[in-house]
């Protein structure tokens, strides 16, 4: 019997999010997710800056078990629902249906201080339900990015 080849099993690490604007980007993700700032620098190898052109700063955001790596780097601004190869969004769980209701009113607050640049000038969604009462709601993040809030009631997977 031939052995069985064991393939190493890769663990996710962190999202990397090119912003425009580094720290408006700091602000946000602190201010709305809650999230740390884990380190920064300023000082990146050759590697880094040719496959990152212009790249002048970078900052670990950290949210549990969740890692954000904002890449400062000048950039285009992103479209709406714009179709290109990329992530389409995240999405984040809560563990309670009211949690969505508080988190979509902190955007909303957050959105309306104006001590925030955003990308895309658009409210988060309504919440919606669907049939197995999974509810949801679509937002972006300062740079353009979509990300989805949702509760999966229990039993659900």
């Amino acid at each position: 019997m031939a052995a069985q080849v064991r393939f190493p099993r890769p663990r996710f690490h962190h999202v990397g999010v090119q912003t425009t604007d580094l720290e408006n980007s700091v602000r946000w993700y602190e201010d709305f997710l809650g999230c740390r700032q884990a380190w920064s620098l300023d000082q990146f190898s050759e590697l880094t800056r040719s496959r990152l052109p212009g790249i002048h700063g970078l900052t670990e955001m950290v949210l549990g078990d969740v890692r954000f790596h904002l890449f400062g780097r000048p950039g285009r601004k992103s479209e709406p629902a714009e179709s290109a190869v990329q992530f389409q969004h995240f999405c984040f769980s809560v563990s309670a249906a009211d949690e969505l209701v508080r988190l979509r009113q902190h955007w909303i607050e957050l959105y309306g201080s104006d001590r925030y640049t955003f990308a895309i000038d658009e409210q988060p969604t309504d919440i919606v339900i669907d049939d197995d009462g999974v509810q949801s709601f679509y937002t972006y993040d300062v740079n353009g990015l979509e990300f989805e809030f949702t509760f999966v009631p229990d039993g659900l997977s």
